[in-house]
């Protein structure tokens, strides 16, 4: 599996930044941190998110909701999950509203974490 590391996401985060606008630094690296190292959490040796789709909702949500970059959390949260899944062989067919949609809902709080995992689910491709 491949794995992201805080370096990789700090530059995609830089590079969003500098492709869409918006500032660029973390605000919480222990924030950040706790974000990638969750997917891989365990409860008595068994992985508590042991599915590719549940690891990727998992760093999509928690890139969000811990809100450790000083911008752009929604953007780097869904782009890092979507990328994560590919990466890793689970490619989604869903449009950028949907995308968008998703991201906002999960910052407000509309989405949780169980909700996106079912929005990958319900949009992988075969």
């Amino acid at each position: 599996m491949i794995r992201f590391d805080i370096d990789k996401i700090k530059l995609i985060h830089q590079l969003v930044a500098q492709e869409t606008g918006g500032g660029i630094g973390v605000r919480d690296e222990g924030l950040l941190d706790s974000a990638i190292e969750s997917i891989y959490q365990t409860f008595g040796e068994v992985e508590l998110y042991p599915t590719k789709e549940e690891k990727g909702a998992r760093l999509g949500f928690s890139l969000i909701s811990n809100h450790a970059f000083l911008d752009g959390n929604k953007r780097v949260g869904m782009l890092v999950m979507l990328a994560f899944l590919e990466l890793n062989g689970v490619k989604l067919n869903c449009t950028d509203k949907e995308i968008y949609d998703t991201g906002i809902g999960l910052a407000s709080g509309k989405v949780d974490y169980d909700e996106l995992l079912e929005f990958v689910i319900n949009h992988k491709l075969a």
